[in-house]
């Protein structure tokens, strides 16, 4: 994604408002060290973050006596940017907590802001749920999209086909086969109806004791599965549901829900556009699984995969290692990413 040329006068008003911002941290990092030093805090203990506001961040106790109760907290300057997800070290205080330490992530979800930098915007993510329908008409690429980012976030993912009520003579043969090709791959496949309620209790126990997110297109049943998994939440939920069902995001705030019988739910704009961000060809290549075999042995080291002789990608395409249309999707996907460069 090429980074917009900037006016003379946009620049100016960048560098004020990024001015600004930095006095506003600075005063807030001065306030912050100076409950730290005159030790009006409490002990230290464990937390989790489960929403982001701007320059505070509400924390979930998850040891001690007040196990569950949440806090709103000032974040330090030196901390970096934390991001609903993150598993901290807080001190309690009046009004406010103070986060002191941020225990070290093992995935974090980014997507590119509008000047194609990454911005990092959950953590800590086990499993990511690739919800898709008999309609809308599922596509291959797009699934393909998702899969080669958690692939390279190295998180597990699951394709979810929701109302399978829905499946009739005109999509239930390509449904199967679209099935068929993604489980031969290892991937997992569950078919789900919101309506009978089949496959709910594989989908709950495939979500407990761990932290999930959502993705797919507008319409394929997300809000009604959150809804289904997140009985009381009350207005929390009929916020996400309102965002899912307009297909449109009125707000930018990751937020972290609990599944009542385990497990939890992180739910942002950021998240569900992060299976479009950019990436290079060589982590194009390694994430489509299928080609992780064939990677390094082809004759040319600057192999395109096209019509280069000795190029053992397209001879594994020839022997029925690679499907044509997964080849076909990454070519697609290659080219879009090219266009962004």
């Amino acid at each position: 994604m090429s980074k917009r040329k900037l006016s003379r006068r946009q620049a100016w008003r960048i560098q004020k408002v990024q001015e600004e911002r930095a006095a506003r941290a600075a005063k807030k990092e001065a306030q912050t060290q100076k409950q730290l030093t005159e030790g009006d805090l409490g002990p230290e203990q464990h937390g989790l973050v489960i929403a982001h506001y701007g320059t505070q961040v509400s924390v979930e106790a998850t040891d001690g006596d007040n196990c569950g109760e949440v806090y709103r907290c000032h974040m330090r300057a030196n901390l970096g940017s934390l991001v609903t997800g993150d598993r901290v070290v807080w001190r309690s205080g009046d009004p406010l907590g103070v986060i002191v330490a941020v225990l070290p992530r093992h995935s974090q979800l980014s997507r590119p802001d509008p000047y194609g930098d990454m911005k990092t915007v959950a953590a800590n993510i086990d499993r990511i749920v690739i919800v898709i329908a008999p309609y809308p008409e599922p596509h291959g690429n797009l699934i393909d999209r998702y899969l080669v980012a958690a692939e390279t976030l190295e998180i597990q993912p699951i394709i979810l086909l929701n109302k399978i009520d829905r499946l009739d003579d005109s999509n239930r043969q390509r449904l199967e086969e679209m099935k068929q090709r993604y489980t031969q791959l290892g991937y997992e496949w569950l078919d789900m109806s919101t309506k009978t309620q089949e496959g709910l209790a594989q989908l709950t126990d495939y979500l407990a004791n761990y932290t999930s997110v959502f993705v797919g297109q507008s319409g394929v049943g997300k809000s009604s599965l959150i809804n289904m998994l997140l009985p009381h939440e009350d207005l929390k939920v009929g916020a996400l549901s309102e965002i899912t069902q307009k297909g449109t995001h009125t707000t930018t705030t990751a937020q972290l829900f609990h599944f009542p019988r385990g497990g939890h739910l992180i739910d942002s704009p950021g998240i569900r556009e992060f299976g479009l961000w950019h990436m290079d060809e060589q982590s194009l290549l390694e994430g489509f699984v299928e080609f992780r075999p064939f990677l390094g042995h082809c004759k040319f080291r600057d192999c395109a995969h096209k019509k280069e002789p000795g190029c053992a990608i397209r001879q594994a395409l020839e022997d029925g290692d690679i499907s044509e249309v997964r080849m076909a999707s990454f070519r697609h996907i290659l080219s879009t990413l090219d266009s962004q460069q």
